[in-house]
């Protein structure tokens, strides 16, 4: 398994879930080594076996090298969970420069875009395989304030996720994705504020944000081909009932 941006919050529970179930997991982090190698400790602890790998999967040539990597220390990859990804900044769009509107797209289109290309073959060699990509209800409702630009990339890894899913089908490649909603995470310690937070809260039928770990049983779920090998092309919701339907 490959679980990107697996330092902190939904990937790094989602690392640790699939050694849960004995997996060998291939930890990737951007800046946030402690954290990575953090995971990587608790992946062992659970019975799982972990390796450690960097790589800016906004740089396509990264993304390459990282599969590559992966595949020279354990010799194959059944599952790529696309998680990596960032807001960036919170700004209306009028204050939105050039670089960072290409950065945001880069840190949550690109690295999903160009590490998907490069497993497709390795995928197709091994007779299937399954990519889970972790969207954001930001995708359905436009995002928060000052984050439409990020809602964009997320829409487009959705719109992606059901597109690579019809055009893989054939090769037994199943494409999922999540889409989780509030979920208490460095990501929102990064850039919400509490009062904002608080807002958000106040929408969600459940009346409280979602945790790391209620996200894990969806990307099992979707990476299993025991249990989901006929499901492809959808995206499951996870936000406490904040947009149903």
């Amino acid at each position: 398994m490959v679980v990107t941006g697996a330092s902190s919050g939904i990937g790094a529970a989602v690392a640790v879930g699939f050694a849960d179930t004995g997996a060998t997991v291939a930890v990737h982090y951007h800046r946030n080594e402690d954290g990575a190698r953090h995971t990587v400790g608790a992946v062992q602890t659970a019975g799982g076996t972990a390796s450690l790998h960097q790589a800016d999967l906004a740089d396509p040539a990264s993304a390459g090298a990282l599969v590559d990597e992966v595949l020279a220390k354990h010799g194959r990859i059944d599952v790529l969970v696309n998680n990596a990804g960032d807001l960036v900044n919170r700004s209306p769009i009028v204050d939105v420069p050039d670089e960072e509107f290409q950065r945001i797209l880069e840190v949550n289109l690109t690295s999903v875009f160009a590490l998907s290309r490069r497993i497709v073959p390795v995928f197709r060699a091994q007779g299937g395989g399954s990519i889970v990509n972790v969207t954001s209800i930001a995708a359905r409702t436009g995002g928060a304030g000052g984050s439409v630009v990020y809602a964009t990339s997320k829409g487009a890894v959705s719109t992606f996720t059901r597109g690579l899913a019809k055009e893989l089908a054939p090769d037994n490649i199943r494409v999922n994705a999540i889409s989780p909603g509030v979920i208490s995470t460095p990501f929102h310690d990064r850039h919400t504020a509490s009062e904002q937070m608080q807002a958000m809260v106040s929408t969600i039928p459940l009346g409280r944000t979602g945790t790391p770990h209620e996200c894990v049983g969806s990307v099992l779920y979707l990476a299993s081909d025991r249990m989901s090998s006929y499901v492809t092309g959808q995206i499951i919701e996870i936000n406490g009932g904040q947009l149903v339907g």
